[in-house]
């Protein structure tokens, strides 16, 4: 059973590097794509995915309270935090969203495959 994967960021571009990423290893399903964190939540909600990798800064942060953000999940989806910054202030927003990791958007060729298959060993997945 491949992992389930919600794919969340507002950049197209960078979406779509994302996705190359995720695609080109057997076992990883990415089962919807988001823009902004409310969609996010509904697709989340709606899909049940295993992770969702998430940016942390899209468009619409401004109307999500980060600690509000997990209260609205409504199953056990581990959080991949992503961001272009990886400084103090990042670390603890991503904790505040509920992130189990914070992850460089620039190294996410290298780390994202063995996070996300880090992160779902042993929960009936296999990637």
């Amino acid at each position: 059973m491949p992992i389930k994967v919600l794919l969340a960021e507002d950049s197209e571009s960078v979406r779509r590097g994302i996705r190359q990423v995720l695609s080109s290893q057997d076992g990883i399903e990415i089962v919807g794509e988001s823009a902004d964190f409310c969609q996010t939540i509904r697709l989340a909600n709606e899909l049940q995915p295993e992770v969702i990798v998430m940016d942390l800064h899209m468009p619409d942060e401004t109307n999500i309270v980060s600690r509000d953000f997990s209260s609205h999940l409504n199953h056990g989806s581990q959080l991949v935090a992503i961001s272009i910054w990886n400084d103090e202030p990042s670390k603890r927003l991503a904790e505040s969203f509920g992130a189990v990791v914070l992850l460089d958007k620039m190294g996410l060729g290298e780390t994202l495959i063995p996070t996300i298959v880090r992160l779902c060993r042993g929960r009936g997945v296999a990637a």
